[in-house]
């Protein structure tokens, strides 16, 4: 059979591997840019420890997780997976809290089923679908995925998911359609970070993203609805979150609800409350530093302990440039950051 190879960058071009070879402690990938050797990757869902923080008892498994039906992938060669224990447990959800083991902690009564999605405004067909029901009839595949925070750490993570462009055209977008806008459930009830704007971060809620419509239908952008071979956790955006893997992480927006089109550029909740910190594009960029920090340079988180964190040099468009660039031609890129 022929095998496509796209782009290295794209981290797509990888061969089948079951499941259980994610979690193996026998399982060793080569690291992840220079200075990362050969490690482990760890299968424990127990105590964490990043950046010298301790965890108390894992959570990532608190709430079972259901096996998703998909075509697996083994990570690029020079690429290390971030295990699964630290990817659930090192979150920003600031509807569960500001810490970063909050979102697991309080998360995990989170009720996922069940659930629908809307998309609406500048499209032929608007509906709503049953997004339990989509991950069955869809068709899933994975994408393996470095992942940056603004905050300058990174991880690398194997999402299951599908092209969010691919699944906007079943409802038919208009000429008019410039832009995406998404919505995240707002439920007080079971987010206390939405009861108290305090612990939420000083956002207001429900949290509200957006793409421009061509980094919306670009094929590396998708709708996540699993991590490593499982529906997602509460803490990472279950039952469905968007992943763009040249943006900085709080573009990819969790528990989505909502995707409306729309003809102006909508707003989003992290520009609305620091423009000055935080743009529209939020492209990573390691020539425009956040007000606060470089971003120069990042933090990946690795298997192993606090000294598995490596310090490594940040990469234009997180290393997806080879098929993201053109999308900004002749853009000002530290104007529009």
């Amino acid at each position: 059979m022929l095998i496509k190879v796209p782009p290295k960058s794209a981290l797509r071009e990888a061969q089948t591997t079951s499941e259980s070879a994610y979690v193996s402690r026998r399982s060793v990938i080569k690291g992840l840019g220079a200075g990362i050797g050969g490690l482990l990757l760890s299968g424990n869902t127990g105590a964490v420890d990043l950046f010298g923080d301790g965890v108390e008892g894992g959570a990532s498994e608190a709430t079972p997780r259901k096996p998703l039906q998909f075509s697996p992938q083994r990570p690029a060669p020079d690429l290390v997976l971030t295990p699964v224990d630290k990817v659930t447990n090192h979150n920003n959800f600031y509807e569960f809290g500001t810490g970063k083991t909050d979102p697991a902690k309080y998360s995990q009564g989170f009720k996922t089923e069940p659930w629908t999605l809307r998309v609406e405004g500048e499209v032929e067909k608007p509906g709503t679908v049953d997004v339990w029901k989509l991950m069955s009839d869809i068709g899933l595949e994975e994408r393996i995925y470095r992942m940056r925070c603004v905050e300058a750490w990174s991880m690398v993570i194997p999402w299951v998911g599908f092209e969010l462009g691919k699944f906007l055209q079943r409802f038919q977008p208009t000429s008019r359609a410039k832009y995406v806008a998404f919505e995240t459930v707002y439920d007080p009830e079971q987010m206390p970070g939405q009861r108290n704007r305090y612990v939420g971060g000083g956002v207001h809620y429900p949290y509200v993203e957006g793409l421009r419509m061509d980094e919306a239908m670009h094929p590396l952008t998708i709708l996540s609805v699993g991590l490593y071979g499982k529906t997602l956790p509460p803490q990472n955006g279950a039952p469905i979150r968007l992943v763009v893997p040249w943006k900085y992480g709080f573009k990819g927006i969790k528990s989505i609800v909502k995707i409306t089109l729309v003809e102006k550029m909508p707003p989003t909740s992290w520009n609305k409350l620091a423009p000055n910190e935080y743009g529209f594009y939020a492209n990573v960029n390691p020539d425009v530093d956040h007000p606060r920090w470089s971003q120069a340079s990042e933090r990946f988180i690795g298997p192993g302990g606090l000294f598995s964190v490596k310090r490594q040099p940040t990469l234009p468009f997180n290393g997806y440039g080879e098929e993201v660039a053109s999308l900004y031609k002749n853009m000002d890129l530290r104007k529009f950051y």
